[in-house]
């Protein structure tokens, strides 16, 4: 089955750096667009950045274009998240995402499957 495991979330202070990766089994990863989301307590499932698949495109959300960057390493089948000058507000649950069809990018529902999540803590 599909698997998609983030790992290297944690507790940073604000602006520290922190670099997310999602390992995916159970799919032929060259074949999927990838995105990472994040989700505050309180909050709707936020869009944070989406690759191609062939990784000669990458899209962001409008507030974190330059301190965020998105890449992928097909032949680890893995997908990556660095983040940079962390702030208070960008603490929440961070999760990797894969689709095959490219339906779309910023609204989760058109995403084929999901990670646990990584939880990111950002202390002022």
């Amino acid at each position: 089955q599909v698997q998609l495991v983030e790992s290297g979330g944690g507790l940073v202070q604000a602006g520290g750096s922190l670099r997310l990766s999602c390992a995916a089994s159970g799919l032929t990863f060259s074949n999927y667009h990838m995105a990472w989301f994040r989700q505050a307590p309180g909050k709707e499932r936020e869009f944070v950045a989406a690759i191609g698949s062939s990784d000669s495109n990458t899209y962001y959300a409008d507030s974190l274009k330059g301190r965020f960057t998105i890449s992928r390493d097909n032949g680890k089948n893995s997908v990556y998240l660095q983040m940079n000058s962390l702030k208070s507000e960008d603490t929440a649950v961070y999760y990797c995402a894969a689709q095959r069809r490219l339906l779309g990018l910023r609204s989760p529902t058109v995403y084929d499957y999901w990670g646990q999540g990584t939880q990111v803590t950002v202390s002022s």
